[in-house]
């Protein structure tokens, strides 16, 4: 039975993929909600048919008062005993069936499939942003609203189904049933209904923005502390514990004012329901009670009244929270919609193809790009770099170097020129397929928090276990690798490396990524810095894997430690985004100019960072 109810929608079922989501709530919701829309409809006549029951159910009692009260035992047994067990049949059976039904659609059907659509559609589509859009925010908050917006959405749809449509039949219900014992009765049910419109009213207008203002502060929390846990080597190198205790407070308690801000609309909220449910309980009760009094109304017009008005009283605090609750988790929704519904900026242009790579030449024209900044980056680039060739880049930090690689990776589209790979604008072919005839090791060495061979095999998940562990050989990883272990007694290729690696010294973790980049054997090798963490026994090794590694294969290798490209077909020099010189290392070190004097000041092989003149 639950596994029916369960399964009545996949929230992982094939959909429309669009760019750029809807901006504004409702269409995003009703966008993401369309799978679920015949089991809410099932849901929402349920829920009213639940409310029916119930209001039904209080009507017959007051019909039980009045039978009891005009008749003697034997005579109400007589005349409507068959009624009565007709009834008490209907309560023992078709009522829990229909409240099981109801419950089995909310609690199985919708809230854990809604929540996990959301979630679901919420990742691939973050997942499908540009490398640029994640280093402009946190990855703590997108983390944080990735998490926090589904369930605040299905809550918002557990609240429609489970209370709201469930009220509004069950109000109506109770003035039509007033008013066919009396419709003088419905008379301060009306005035107790507008001034409660007024008060949701209230509620609403302000519950929705002090919700997303709280929600946005708890992400922003969860953006610092995780800012802090992800750098805390650095935290405790300088010894800024206090430091970072102070930075993480302010947002701490920025959360906390905003929180507060919105309870005490919850607190002004109660006070005047208290206020209002005693006007209701007064004015109809009462105006019963005078009825009978005046013999206008029955006993069990009375009791009805009185029944209907202790449950609407009970109910208008639930109805109410429910209401709160309903916007409240509209404003989380809103604030993680920030984050997830945001276009992809970087896209394939309609009807892109692969890339069909025969010979691996690089043609590089008039190429700019400065991050939307006056300067910085390159500026008006042309380099052609031949099949087959290596090619070394070379240049003072900021010279331009690392942004040329993220433009070939299109990581960025760039502001103006283009890149061509043997012929094909890489604008016009799919990223997937550009970034599959790439492998690059770059100096940021990070792994995924996963087992050291899921991490080589992420270079090729379809290469064999032999496969694999030769690419650590080559990378000269498999010497330190049998003895790794982790804190769940997992060995060697088994072992986990820890968020980002960290369980690894940084030349180990760069040896892993050489091994993956090995492993991919993609016909465009980018390395950045590849052996920048290894000492120079290892590194001198590395060095004669990567120059055979690099047969064959179209080079483009940045160093800072100049002699680990001296032996590269061609050098180019950057200077302030262009092309200051180019040529073989003797050449140029014949020539004076600038790659002359940074070779002349390394120290110890490593370059000299220092700003342009």
């Amino acid at each position: 039975m639950f596994r029916f109810f369960e399964n009545l929608v996949d929230p992982y079922a094939r959909h429309e993929v669009t760019d750029t989501p809807p901006h504004r709530l409702w269409p995003f919701l009703l966008s993401w909600s369309h799978p679920f829309k015949r089991v809410f409809a099932l849901a929402g006549a349920t829920s009213v048919v639940v409310a029916v029951i119930e209001i039904l159910l209080i009507a017959y009692m007051g019909r039980v008062v009045n039978i009891l009260s005009d008749g003697n035992p034997e005579a109400v047994l007589s005349d409507y005993g068959v009624e009565l067990v007709v009834v008490a049949l209907g309560i023992l059976l078709v009522r829990p069936a229909i409240q099981a039904l109801n419950v089995l659609l909310l609690n199985n059907a919708i809230i854990p499939n809604y929540g996990t659509l959301f979630r679901w559609r919420a990742h691939s589509h973050v997942m499908r942003q540009s490398v640029g859009w994640f280093e402009g925010d946190f990855a703590g908050r997108i983390a944080n609203r990735i998490m926090q917006t589904p369930p605040a959405a299905g809550e918002a749809a557990f609240q429609v189904f489970d209370a709201m449509t469930y009220a509004v039949a069950y109000i109506v219900g109770a003035a039509l049933l007033l008013s066919d014992a009396d419709p003088r009765l419905v008379l301060p049910l009306l005035v107790w209904g507008v001034l409660y419109g007024v008060l949701i009213r209230w509620v609403i207008v302000r519950i929705g923005p002090a919700s997303q203002a709280a929600s946005d502060a708890r992400s922003f929390v969860t953006g610092r502390v995780v800012d802090s846990y992800t750098n805390i080597h650095s935290v405790k190198l300088f010894a800024h514990h206090d430091r970072e205790m102070e930075y993480g407070r302010e947002a701490i308690e920025n959360a906390r004012i905003k929180f507060q801000e919105e309870m005490r609309l919850y607190t002004l909220m109660d006070i005047a329901l208290t206020i209002l449910n005693g006007v209701l309980t007064v004015g109809v009760v009462g105006w019963a009670i005078a009825l009978w009094y005046a013999g206008s109304a029955t006993v069990g017009v009375v009791a009805t009244a009185t029944a209907l008005v202790i449950r609407l009283g009970g109910m208008t605090g639930w109805i109410m929270w429910a209401v709160s609750s309903f916007f409240r988790n509209l404003g989380v929704v809103a604030e993680g919609m920030q984050t997830i519904a945001q276009p992809i900026a970087l896209r394939d242009t309609p009807g892109a193809g692969d890339l069909n790579l025969e010979k691996g030449e690089i043609r590089i024209e008039g190429l700019s790009h400065h991050y939307g900044k006056a300067r910085g980056g390159l500026d008006a680039l042309n380099l052609t770099v031949r099949p087959g060739e290596k090619v070394g880049l070379v240049g003072r930090s900021g010279a331009g170097k690392s942004t040329l690689v993220k433009l070939l990776l299109r990581f960025y589209d760039a502001e103006g020129g283009r890149i061509l790979i043997d012929g094909q604008d890489i604008a016009t072919v799919t990223q997937d397929s550009l970034r599959r005839h790439i492998a690059m090791v770059s100096q940021d060495s990070s792994l995924l928090h996963r087992s050291v061979r899921d991490n080589i095999l992420y270079g090729d998940p379809s290469a064999t276990e032999e496969q694999m562990v030769e690419a650590a050989r080559r990378a000269e990883a498999h010497e330190f690798i049998p003895g790794l272990h982790d804190g769940e007694g997992r060995t060697g290729y088994d072992a986990h490396v820890g968020e980002r690696g960290v369980k690894l010294s940084g030349g180990q973790r760069q040896r892993i990524t050489l091994a993956r980049a090995i492993l991919k054997n993609a016909p465009i090798l980018v390395l950045d810095e590849a052996t920048s963490a290894l000492d120079s026994e290892v590194e001198s090794a590395i060095q004669e894997t990567l120059y055979k590694v690099m047969e064959g294969k179209t080079v483009i290798a940045i160093a800072h430690r100049l002699s680990t490209i001296a032996r590269m077909d061609r050098i180019v020099v950057l200077d302030d985004g262009r092309i200051v010189e180019e040529g073989a290392h003797d050449d140029l070190i014949a020539a004076g100019g600038l790659y002359a004097r940074l070779w002349a000041r390394q120290s110890g092989g490593f370059l000299e960072l220092e700003a342009a003149e």
